[in-house]
């Protein structure tokens, strides 16, 4: 038997091991419950390097691992008081409107709740997502390596967005006078939301990136 023929075999067994697989999983995905219309959706930030367990409502507690800067969204109910918990503490409660998107830091015991409304509703784009986390820089900035400025003036604990064509690409940020490291964009695709997070201080910031997510929805 030759090579080729070895080969053809096992193309066609992974084939058929792989097409049933992928079927259950996109019938998985068919059939798992929705949000109900004119829900909110709720993630937790933290600037900091500890690990934290976090809680939004009655859903899941989530565990962020030290340097991991987001909770997966959580779906709430709209217009009705959602308890948010890091640890064993209720830190603070919430009351979102229908359909927003929201982050929500504990900054010095304080809850600051940052609006996360998508840049745009373009499916064959990706959204970056841009937040200054860093307490003593007015305003940072983030920018293509060698290249043009994405995000300018973004003030402490706020966020700003917008849809970009899926590219590779190295961005740093700057704060004042320092620069962050430079961060290598993962392959994203269309509809993805990536978050960039500065953190640190203004004279050695650093910058984090992560996949935006929603945690899987239960009735």
């Amino acid at each position: 038997m030759t090579i080729r023929a070895v080969m053809a075999g096992v193309s066609l067994l992974v084939a058929a091991v792989s097409a049933p697989v992928f079927a259950e999983g996109r019938l998985a995905q068919l059939y798992a419950p929705r949000a109900p219309e004119g829900s909110a959706f709720i993630r937790v930030l933290q600037a900091g390097e500890k690990s934290l367990s976090v809680q939004v409502g009655r859903n899941a507690p989530q565990k962020l691992e030290a340097g991991t800067r987001a909770s997966a969204y959580n779906v709430v109910e709209s217009g009705k008081s959602v308890e948010l918990r890091i640890g064993d503490a209720v830190v603070g409660s919430l009351n979102p409107p229908a359909g927003s998107y929201q982050s929500v830091l504990l900054d010095n015991g304080k809850l600051v709740v940052l609006n996360d409304q998508s840049a745009g509703d373009d499916a064959l784009k990706a959204e970056l997502r841009f937040y200054n986390l860093v307490s003593d820089c007015p305003t940072a900035a983030l920018a293509v390596e060698n290249g043009p400025a994405l995000f300018t003036d973004v003030a402490v604990n706020t966020s700003q967005a917008r849809a970009i064509n899926p590219v590779k690409a190295s961005l740093s940020a700057s704060c004042v006078m320092a620069n962050s490291q430079t961060l290598e964009l993962p392959p994203l695709q269309p509809g993805d939301h990536y978050a960039l997070f500065l953190t640190g201080s203004a004279s050695q910031p650093t910058l984090h990136g992560e996949l935006s997510r929603t945690a899987p929805f239960t009735r």
